[in-house]
């Protein structure tokens, strides 16, 4: 693939990650008037982090959701949340990562400004296993200790690190209302400094909330293996030279491992081809299977002419 045609592949993967990010928020209105919509779509979840709050959100967020019918598994099993993870996961995986993710997008951005960057190294690799730790403990662990033991809705994660929802509904809901900030207080400032912090990073850090902290990615990297869309390895064209995981910024060891967000920009730079979208590579097992039986077939009748 020249680079032509990664600009353009770069290119059309910003146009969906942008068109993902104004559905998830098309409720401009809310932007308006500083409220949230409240809708009957709002119960359904949206697959990538895009805060409940956000006055634009016409979705929920799967990880508020999920923290949330942790909290009340008291009451009643958390069925739907898990099933709509189970969906996006076995579907997608961490293609919504790299293409359907508004904070994604967002950190990318960001990280076009022109500072020094700061390269993946092994230490970034042993950080990206934070995001494991806080999925176990602030979105699982937490959630349902609380819920169990006193019956109180804790999303942990959303209330004490979570910048996406300061970013998208905090500063604005609180800005538009003397009400709220007169409520606000150190749990609000601690929220402005992480998100401060977060979006600090990631300029000098490509994705490095995502690498590093958000649980989603780590709950979506669960299904890396095993989802129906995403980017795969030809083992059988592969040199093993390299260059695509030196390419990447993520911190993978193969394209399409569980670090991996499936973007495919490392096809490009792969001069045996042996990167394939998961889909192609199944059609063309599909249609080699059947040349092969045709081919098989063609084979016996002649052998029945010959001996018949």
């Amino acid at each position: 693939m020249d680079k032509l045609k990664q600009k353009k592949q770069a290119f059309r993967r910003k146009c969906i990650q942008l068109l993902a990010a104004l559905i998830y928020n098309a409720n401009l209105k809310g932007f308006g008037d500083a409220s949230i919509f409240r809708g009957q779509i709002k119960g359904i979840c949206v697959p990538g982090l895009n805060c409940y709050s956000c006055p634009g959100a016409i979705g929920s967020c799967p990880l508020g959701s999920l923290q949330n019918a942790l909290s009340a598994v008291n009451y009643r099993l958390p069925l739907y949340i898990l099933g709509i993870l189970l969906l996006f996961g076995l579907l997608l995986g961490r293609v919504v990562c790299g293409f359907l993710c508004p904070f994604g997008l967002i950190q990318e951005l960001l990280y076009k400004i022109p500072l020094p960057k700061i390269k993946k190294s092994r230490w970034t690799r042993y950080l990206s296993k934070l995001k494991y730790v806080i999925l176990v403990i602030f979105v699982i662990f937490l959630p349902l200790w609380f819920g169990l033991a006193d019956g109180l809705p804790v999303p942990a994660f959303c209330k004490y690190i979570c910048p996406a929802g300061t970013l998208e509904g905090g500063i604005l809901l609180v800005s538009s209302s003397p009400d709220l900030q007169s409520m606000t207080g150190a749990l609000f400032a601690w929220k402005i400094a992480l998100m401060v912090f977060f979006l600090g990073g990631v300029i000098f850090i490509y994705r490095g909330f995502c690498r590093f902290i958000c649980p989603l990615g780590a709950l979506y990297a669960l299904f890396a293996k095993v989802s129906l869309f995403g980017i795969k390895v030809d083992e059988s064209k592969c040199s093993h030279c390299g260059a695509c995981v030196r390419y990447c910024k993520m911190d993978i060891q193969k394209p399409g491992d569980a670090e991996c967000i499936q973007c495919g920009e490392c096809a490009g730079i792969c001069r045996q081809q042996a990167i394939q979208r998961k889909v192609c590579m199944r059609g063309k097992m599909t249609c080699g299977k059947g040349e092969n039986t045709e081919k098989e077939a063609a084979v016996e009748k002649k052998d029945i002419d010959i001996h018949g």
